[in-house]
């Protein structure tokens, strides 16, 4: 075993540029893929908070008073999907309405009397809202509904686009990492072509020959991950800065990546591992054949 590793660490080195720039395009690939990933799971949560933000309101029957719309709620709560419900009585309702408007003079008739009491649901998917929208209506005090499923759709379709998107781009982009490391191992293994023909003429196994390579390619996966982590942290980070900074950006809020470490080392490791051992193993087949 120490013989074979020490034959994959001499692989590396003997076909260095070629190593080099495996790892330099792999680890551009892996950065890339990390940071297209980082940028969809951001916009996944700025996408759900709009969601939530999205609200349905259901008016109570204008003949309750406080305490029977309050108990109307526990009906609400009861609805498939609904998340929360929160009452909001006709004096806050007028207010709400007055500080919308900017307040002033123009509105000192205004009562609340003129307004309704009402409860701000929020819910669980938002994808099921017309469903939900029905079975409030159907609620003895509920007078009526008001909600925003175009906009509730079309959040949903900006998040799918987004979701089928991320998915072709790291498809593509490990396909291009999986084809830089099976030619760097095969350039390597031309080389080498003669040396391995001896070699199953001596009676080396298949696995004997192979296990070089796929340290090689091993090696390759697990540096470019590696380095590719530790500069999409530092780049991360950076454009966090830069953004908590921006006046203009103050809308969006970046994950901190500290929150996210843990699963982006699995991620940079596993897809490392897998995207070099699956290059040797896709570039040695052939080779064996002697």
């Amino acid at each position: 075993m120490k013989y074979l590793f020490a034959e994959g660490i001499h692989n590396m080195y003997t076909h260095g540029f070629m190593s080099f720039a495996a790892v330099c395009v792999t680890v551009a690939c892996f950065i890339i893929i990390g940071s297209f990933s980082m940028i969809v799971y951001n916009l996944g949560l700025f996408v759900s908070d709009m969601e939530h933000q999205n609200r349905i309101h259901a008016f109570i029957d204008e003949s309750y008073d406080t305490s029977a719309a309050k108990s109307v709620g526990s009906q609400i709560n009861l609805v498939d999907n609904v998340l929360e419900a929160k009452f909001i009585s006709r004096e806050e309702a007028g207010e709400r309405f007055i500080d919308q408007q900017g307040g002033g003079n123009a509105f000192e008739g205004v009562t609340a009397e003129t307004f309704r009491d009402r409860f701000e649901i929020t819910l669980e998917d938002n994808a099921k809202m017309d469903e939900t929208v029905q079975a409030l209506g159907a609620i003895k005090g509920v007078a009526e509904v008001k909600a925003l499923p175009e906009l509730a759709k079309g959040f949903l379709t900006i998040q799918r686009a987004f979701n089928i998107a991320s998915v072709v781009i790291i498809v593509v982009l490990l396909v291009v990492s999986l084809f830089m490391i099976s030619n760097t191992i095969k350039l390597a293994m031309y080389d080498r072509k003669e040396e391995i023909g001896i070699m199953k003429m001596l009676g080396a196994t298949n696995r004997f020959i192979r296990f070089p390579y796929f340290v090689e390619g091993f090696l390759i996966g697990v540096i470019s991950a590696g380095l590719a982590f530790l500069l999409e942290w530092g780049l991360y980070d950076f454009l966090a800065e830069k953004i908590t900074q921006s006046q203009n950006l103050q809308l969006f809020n970046l994950v901190p990546f500290r929150e996210v470490v843990i699963p982006m080392v699995f991620a940079f490791g596993a897809t490392g591992l897998l995207v070099g051992m699956f290059g040797s193993v896709m570039s040695i087949r052939k080779f064996l054949d002697v």
